[in-house]
């Protein structure tokens, strides 16, 4: 979460745009990941250089050379941050308009790629020499501040807030998947080096980026040092899909940034005829809209076949399932009704995961965690593609707090039970004694069945009452008499005291 000295800094350079006429809040953002982009172009650029360096292996800098511009050369070098940002503020202009802005069209080669595609029609739209000079600076103010943080993810949590402005001015109104849930879901799932991600509802691409840095830390040789397994990672690994032009701009920017050179990230509804992704995917990692209601004629037949329903974060769950290859995972988020709703929609999907799939785990969140974008109860699924059935017993694990107060503040806190559902969820045969009064335990399918598929953490967690025992009805009142008698024996003293 972003607050004091930074939050301050992210609020000033919105106020400065404002000031500057720019007053959309879709273009500030646009305009503010451009710049954001373009200045982590010259840092990642330089961080993997050396990287390459150490490791003694080629590496050709993207502003090596001369590049050809609409017909006008320019030493590349110059349009690093660090170079025309120390020039005066009309020559700085002139670079970012004349030369930078097109350099940046001209990154992917791959015309068909999500970069390209989402890059051919951006503009500069910062409108005077001054307020550039000025947004430079405050950017570099916030990525100092960026650099001196001790949470490593800060520049996730920066890029969240930025986008939470928008969500606060009434636009785009879908809510952020919180960063700190991100990532302990691809904790939870441990993403591999050859998998193959997808999130159909992909947004700006978190879930993608977060997987994508998961790996970097975790499986860096395995991936790095194989030509092809590298091949792998930046060109065919992650997919996404979503129906916001501005979401999927802001999404390619955001992969490519963290050093993915061709995600596959592409204008789509995915719950349409047009989404034809059938068994092709490993891992799906997603938080799906709630809440929207579909006319029949717009859904894909095959979805409406294994549940018939109007509701669309019951077609998504639907949807995983097919777009999953036999042994593929999933993990999502979902509306806490899809758990227990009764309608045959609900208990048909439902029964798709238990019976024909292999459900292994439910975890329940609280109602704040969305908070202040909604206060809606949520869970998470984590389930196993294989067509056949598989679910013997499902770990349930009730979140009472995720690090942070769950009221519109969203201030941290002591109580974080992330990590102890992480380590419990990597050794699950240690949870098989569980009782159901503790914080976690299993459920037999079985048991599942019989409560008509019903997956709330309440209808089979267990409270345990201890017994209080109070006075007795005699003992209360002659401590009432006692108390009454103290009470007049002092109102006669400062009766006394005041001569009445």
């Amino acid at each position: 979460m972003i607050t004091g000295e930074l939050k301050n800094k992210i609020d000033s350079l919105w106020d400065i745009f404002a000031a500057g006429g720019l007053v959309n809040p879709l273009d500030v953002i646009e305009q503010i990941t451009y710049l954001m982009f373009i200045r982590d172009l010259d840092d990642t650029d330089n961080l993997r250089a050396k990287e390459s360096l150490m490791l003694g292996l080629e590496y050709k800098s993207r502003f090596a050379g001369i590049v050809n511009i609409n017909g006008r050369e320019i030493d590349a070098n110059q349009l690093r941050w660090s170079v025309f940002r120390d020039l005066n503020a009309g020559q700085t202009y002139s670079i970012m308009q004349d030369f930078v802005f097109p350099f940046l069209k001209t990154l992917d080669a791959n015309k068909d790629s999500a970069y390209s595609k989402y890059m051919d029609d951006a503009i500069f739209k910062l409108p005077t020499p001054l307020l550039l000079s000025k947004v430079i600076d405050a950017l570099d103010e916030i990525y100092d501040l960026m650099s001196k943080s001790e949470d490593k993810d800060i520049r996730g949590d920066v890029y969240e807030y930025l986008l939470n402005k928008i969500a606060q001015s009434g636009l785009n109104g879908q809510f952020r998947t919180p960063r700190h849930i991100i990532h302990m879901m691809v904790e939870l799932m441990q993403p591999k080096a050859d998998d193959v991600i997808c999130d159909p509802a992909c947004g700006t691409s978190g879930f993608l980026v977060s997987a994508g840095e998961y790996l970097k830390e975790n499986h860096r040789e395995e991936i790095f040092f194989n030509n092809v397994k590298k091949d792998h990672y930046m060109n065919h690994m992650f997919h996404g899909y979503d129906m916001d032009r501005t979401m999927l701009r802001i999404g390619a920017m955001n992969m490519m940034t963290h050093g993915v050179d061709r995600p596959y990230i592409e204008y789509r509804d995915s719950l349409s005829d047009q989404n034809l992704d059938k068994d092709k995917y490993s891992l799906i990692l997603a938080n799906p809209p709630f809440k929207g209601s579909l006319d029949y004629d717009t859904v894909s037949a095959d979805l409406l076949k294994v549940c018939k329903t109007k509701k669309t974060e019951l077609l998504f769950l639907a949807l995983f399932l097919r777009m999953l290859r036999i042994g593929g995972r999933c993990a999502c988020i979902v509306p806490d009704g899809v758990l227990f709703g009764s309608s045959t929609a609900h208990k048909a999907i439902r029964r798709e995961i238990i019976e024909n799939n292999r459900l292994e785990a439910v975890i329940s969140m609280p109602s704040g965690v969305f908070k202040p974008y909604a206060g809606v109860s949520t869970g998470i699924l984590i389930f196993t593609k294989t067509g056949h059935g598989g679910t013997d017993n499902v770990w349930f694990y009730d979140m009472t707090a995720d690090g942070y107060s769950l009221d519109d503040k969203r201030t941290a806190i002591a109580d974080n039970d992330i990590p102890d559902i992480i380590a419990r969820f990597r050794n699950l045969e240690a949870e098989k004694e569980s009782e159901r009064t503790e914080k976690s335990f299993f459920v037999s399918k079985e048991e599942i069945v019989s409560n008509d598929y019903d997956l709330s953490i309440n209808k089979y967690k267990k409270t345990e009452y201890v017994p209080v025992e109070y006075p007795s009805t005699e003992e209360l009142m002659a401590d009432l008499y006692e108390l009454q008698k103290q009470i007049s024996e002092k109102m006669d003293e400062l009766n006394s005291l005041l001569g009445l």
